[in-house]
């Protein structure tokens, strides 16, 4: 008895979850239909002697009367919308329709011209329009075999009250752009084949060459996007009017599986539509006119495809960059987490933003001329011993199942001769010879000293303890067990605001740049300002800043005895550490003029 208690529940509890809510019921009767649209299949609008059939096939609307062709589904989603929302404004029963014969005469729904049939499950019954009513935007409507009459907006004879082309799909396909994975193309100057292969877009023929992925997905955007200006023919007659006999221009578009293709032939320009051109759409089966701007295709070269960025990068898997410069050695970067190390100088840290300014520029930089397609004669152009190669790797630690351990390169860039403003540089697994700036070569470093990170000192301000500094004098300060500092060299009284400014610089002291090995020219011989400290009162390892020649651009020649190699300080900073330390006392000033009393004005 308990489970036939439970089973009873359940099965009023199921039952009441089907029931539509008060609400619901009420809004319910007031509908004129009332359907599930996901079950309806088919609509036949018969209007007058004009019969329009669409049917759903694989979620997709077909018109089948009195043309077969692509139906515009946005049209009749908009139509299907309209009758779920479809409300009764007034009833005229079966009863007062009988008393009075002639009633669905003066209502015309006697013999209606328009009517509307669903098909699929659960239908309601045919519509049929009548008259309109006295009242505005108001007509009247009954049910195929019932004599009971509604009052009912227009809005549904609006959408059905259409000629058949009007129901016609006016874009050309429902493909879109990302759906696309190969391209043929057939103009004028040749044949081409484009095919995609993970996420870019590759020239297959009439060679073989790495696609501008922006330049193929706009191409195909003109089609998947293109808007049917005139329904002109099918394509089972003469094609001759229209320039479609034979094919002068075609592109056929590829899905994944899909042999066969979408085949858009391209043909004449209309007498009096010049800004229209004939096509013919093979899977619609039909010749329309396309915008003229869609003759733009018929130009497309190969070379207009071709992407001219000089490299492609791939930062998700990039872990190595090595830069090999014959004659002056080879510097080889690796990615730490998110920052970077020269691995070939016991991975010291490297400047880590001027990593990702050179990973940035060669991933922007684009090629100036493509030169040769086939690298036939390589030492024509310096690149049979290039002055310089770029390598980027991948780096696994150890084996996986998809790689091994150790580094894979998955590109490489070869440089060689400079020519005017132009150097020729060459891909390892491309066959052509390209040129691009010659500026390019002095944004990557060859020297390992200026990948070193910018960083000279880090210390605390309160760590200095004893400073030494050498000018063409030279003072020495220590710093007191009270904090106060004391003169070891030197007299007077101590400036302690240029002081704290010099140590504040020297404990944080950053290089504007890494200008590579010490030569002469920076000036180290005779440097104009030495300056020497210690962090503890027993640190024996005293830290070294020598301050020599000018710079190009305004800055200072420098190195530190803890990294090798000179750096660029910037004005700023010298002045900071130029700061005097000795504080003058300020002159009283001169009595002006006006407050010195004369002999003569004496009181």
């Amino acid at each position: 008895m308990a489970a036939i208690a439970l089973g009873v529940l359940a099965y009023l509890r199921f039952f009441e979850m089907k029931q539509p809510s008060t609400e619901e019921a009420r809004r319910q009767t007031q509908n004129v239909v009332n359907f599930d649209r996901s079950k309806i299949s088919g609509i036949i609008i018969q209007n007058g002697d004009e019969k329009i059939e669409m049917r759903r096939r694989d979620n997709r609307w077909r018109l089948e009367t009195p043309i077969k062709d692509q139906a515009d589904g946005s049209l009749i989603a908009n139509l299907l919308s309209d009758l779920e929302n479809w409300q009764k404004d007034g009833t005229i029963s079966a009863k007062e329709i009988e008393a009075d014969k002639g009633k669905l005469n003066e209502y015309g729904l006697n013999k209606p011209k328009l009517r509307l049939k669903l098909f699929g499950e659960d239908r309601p019954p045919e519509i049929l329009f009548g008259k309109d009513a006295a009242l505005e935007g108001k007509m009247y409507v009954r049910f195929e075999n019932s004599k009971e009459a509604f009052l009912a907006g227009q809005s549904i004879k609006k959408d059905i009250d259409k000629k058949p082309e009007e129901f016609r799909d006016r874009k050309l396909t429902d493909l879109i752009t990302a759906q696309v994975s190969r391209v043929s193309l057939t103009t004028p100057v040749g044949e081409m084949d484009l095919q995609k292969k993970g996420d870019h877009w590759e020239i297959v023929k009439p060679l073989r060459a790495r696609a501008d992925d922006q330049k193929i997905n706009d191409l195909i955007a003109r089609i998947t996007t293109a808007r049917i200006q005139q329904f002109v023919a099918d394509d089972h007659g003469d094609l001759h009017p229209y320039g479609l006999a034979e094919t002068r221009a075609a592109v056929t578009l590829f899905t994944q599986g899909d042999k066969q293709g979408q085949l858009l032939q391209l043909g004449g320009v209309p007498e009096k539509e010049k800004d229209q051109m004939y096509v013919r759409f093979a899977p619609r089966g039909f010749v329309y006119t396309l915008p003229k701007k869609v003759e733009e295709i018929l130009n497309t070269k190969p070379d207009d495809l071709r992407d001219r960025h000089l490299v492609r990068i791939d930062t998700n898997v990039l872990d190595r960059i090595t830069i090999d410069a014959p004659g002056k050695g080879k510097t080889v970067l690796a990615r730490k987490d998110e920052n970077w190390t020269i691995a070939s100088s016991k991975n010291a840290p490297a400047n880590s933003g001027e990593v990702r300014r050179l990973i940035d520029t060669l991933r922007n930089e684009q090629v100036t001329k493509f030169v040769e397609d086939v690298a036939s004669n390589l030492p024509k152009y310096g690149l049979d011993k290039p002055q310089l190669q770029l390598t980027f790797s991948s780096f696994a630690s150890e084996n996986t199942a998809e790689t091994k351990a150790g580094e894979q390169p998955f590109a490489t860039v070869a440089f060689g001769k400079v020519e005017d403003d132009n150097v020729y540089a060459r891909l390892a697994d491309e066959p052509f010879v390209v040129a691009v700036r010659r500026e390019l070569l002095d944004q990557i470093f060859t020297d390992h000293l200026q990948w070193q990170e910018l960083s000279i000192f880090k210390f605390k301000r309160e760590q200095i303890r004893l400073v030494n500094v050498v000018t063409d004098k030279e003072l020495s300060l220590e710093r007191g067990e009270n904090n106060q500092w004391r003169w070891l060299k030197g007299s007077g009284e101590i400036d302690q605001t240029n002081l704290q400014s010099m140590l504040n610089t020297l404990s944080n002291l950053h290089a504007a740049r890494w200008l590579g090995a010490t030569t002469p020219q920076h000036g180290f011989g005779k440097p104009q300002l030495i300056l020497t400290f210690t962090t503890s009162p027993d640190d024996k390892a005293s830290h070294k800043l020598t301050i020599g020649a000018g710079t190009s651009d305004g800055m200072w020649c420098a190195r530190a005895d803890q990294h090798e190699g000179a750096f660029a300080l910037s004005n700023a900073d010298l002045k900071a550490l130029k700061l005097p330390l000795v504080s003058h006392a300020t002159p009283s000033p001169s009595p002006s003029p006006s407050a010195i009393t004369s002999p003569a004005t004496k009181p």
